[in-house]
């Protein structure tokens, strides 16, 4: 599962182009978002994270809340690279 979501992730930060993400670097797992050497501003992350609850919700049919209290306070930030995100989100999917 992990690895469709890392794949939905990526698929989601290309359908938003680098008009809305400012971001000009070819996606993988290892892809760092957020932080010292993230790829993304704070309006590019919150900008992919909605697009990507929709894009689960849509291709999935499950509703996850990538942006919460529990993600924010994470010693580990799922945010920090796409690998990260689509891990925190596909572990969202086994809490239903």
């Amino acid at each position: 599962m992990q690895q469709e979501v890392i794949d939905l992730i990526i698929e989601t930060a290309k359908e938003l182009g680098e008009d809305e993400l400012s971001v000009d670097v070819e996606l993988t797992g290892e892809t760092e978002l957020f932080g010292e050497n993230g790829v993304l501003d704070s309006m590019g992350l919150v900008t992919l994270v909605v697009a990507v609850e929709q894009a689960i919700e849509d291709r999935f049919d499950k509703t996850v809340a990538l942006a919460d209290e529990k993600a924010l306070s994470q010693a580990n930030s799922p945010y920090k690279t796409v690998a990260a995100l689509a891990q925190y989100a596909a572990g969202q999917f086994e809490g239903d």
